[in-house]
């Protein structure tokens, strides 16, 4: 009898340090429930009003939001984009910038369609790729790494990126694919809106312009849900909706020329905007330091190394040797852009400093896989991926979010 009750205690023993050697399985999920996430660029929570946004703000109130969400370290379209979709931060999936060099690839930056198409300068795995790889169906309506076959792997239904294409020709195209057959119905679709940050961008994040923009995007959400209703099958959509950053005003004044900054014949701009990158001429990088490192005026700067542990940034080869962060309010760019833009007025920036409140990003989530009613402390954006592999049904590949961040918005 003791013999017994030792192997059967040295079996339940062994099962249990195998249960903890060994880490849980993906949660799963056996649903056919098509996901659509849709992106509303330069989205700031603060504007989600009943007055404003009636159909976001039903969907929010009906489903999940989050008070608000972090964006990643650039706080710029391409990085974040790209990072909800692969849950890895810029300084491990390589879109470290909207504008970056690589020493192989040459030069990136987002009106430049070779560099945008080509695989190469896209690390890590999109949610579209894992689920064609898993033999799912999948669709892109625009999203930052849709053009491009990463890992040799294209979306099932893809177009390069065009701003003629209407937000009706984008919503309706959207809505009929969730009106397919399940055998062919995307199980994972990206839908993505540029015009509120082009409009904050332009004239400032509360222009009228701006509230404009808003106002259309909404009017497009409830296109949508308008489409999916009379398709009948406005019960089987996940929503998830997403925006990259917030936006912040920036007089027109408020510029600094990056050759104040530091002289060229010391140091190559890689990148401006808000999130600067400098590299030092071969031979002159003590100079360039001694001109760049540290605390200025409007500005601060670091080896890339030794940038704020938050940010999670400075690893990737292509981060530049020394990142510049302006402060919230200012630009920067060359002498000779500078000197082409007005000096009047108030346009609207972003690329600031993601833990300010002007950066925030906004997160609702509705339909049959979510709890109704529900208010989510903030997060970083790094943690919608792994919610997204489990809608969709796929065991996430590796990732820096949390599973469990999400947990609480899933109706099971």
């Amino acid at each position: 009898m003791r013999i017994l009750t030792r192997a059967a205690t040295a079996a339940l023993l062994g099962g249990l340090l195998a249960a903890c050697a060994t880490p849980a399985p993906p949660l799963r999920t056996a649903s056919t429930d098509p996901v659509v996430l849709v992106s509303l660029d330069g989205f700031h929570p603060d504007y989600l009003d009943p007055s404003r946004t009636p159909h976001l703000s039903r969907l929010a109130r009906d489903g999940v939001r989050a008070a608000w969400m972090n964006p990643s370290y650039p706080s710029l379209t391409f990085p974040n984009h790209y990072t909800v979709v692969t849950g890895l931060r810029p300084d491990r999936h390589g879109i470290v910038q909207n504008t970056m060099r690589d020493p192989a690839l040459g030069g990136f930056s987002l009106r430049n369609r070779e560099a945008v198409s080509d695989g190469r300068w896209w690390g890590g795995e999109p949610i579209w790729v894992t689920a064609k790889k898993a033999g799912l169906p999948n669709a892109t309506m625009f999203w930052p790494g849709a053009e491009a076959a990463i890992g040799g792997v294209r979306p099932d239904r893809w177009q390069p990126f065009d701003y003629e294409v209407t937000i009706e020709q984008r919503v309706d195209t959207v809505v009929g694919w969730m009106r397919e057959p399940v055998a062919t119905r995307p199980r994972i679709t990206t839908l993505y809106f540029e015009h509120v940050d082009k409009a904050a961008h332009d004239a400032g994040p509360q222009s009228p312009e701006a509230l404009a923009a808003v106002r259309t995007l909404d009017a497009a959400i409830g296109r949508l849900l308008d489409g999916l209703r009379a398709g009948g099958v406005d019960d089987e959509v996940n929503l998830v909706i997403v925006s990259d950053h917030g936006m912040a005003a920036v007089p027109l004044r408020n510029a600094v020329a990056t050759e104040d900054m530091v002289d060229p014949a010391l140091a190559t701009p890689v990148s401006s905007g808000q999130s600067l990158g400098f590299a030092p001429v071969a031979g002159r990088e003590r100079e360039a330091e001694a001109a760049l490192l540290g605390r200025h005026a409007r500005y601060e700067c670091w080896r890339k190394g030794e940038l704020p542990a938050r940010w999670h940034y400075g690893r990737h080869p292509r981060v530049p040797p020394i990142v510049c962060q302006m402060d919230e309010g200012w630009d920067a760019g060359s002498r000779e852009w500078l000197q082409r833009r007005d000096r009047d007025g108030v346009r609207g920036s972003h690329g600031f400093d993601p833990a300010l409140p002007s950066m925030r990003a906004v997160f609702i989530a509705h339909g049959p896989a979510f709890r109704r009613g529900v208010t989510l402390p903030a997060f970083d954006n790094v943690d919608v991926y792994p919610l997204l592999a489990r809608l969709v049904g796929v065991a996430p590949v590796p990732n820096d979010g949390d599973p469990r961040t999400l947990a609480p918005a899933l109706s099971d």
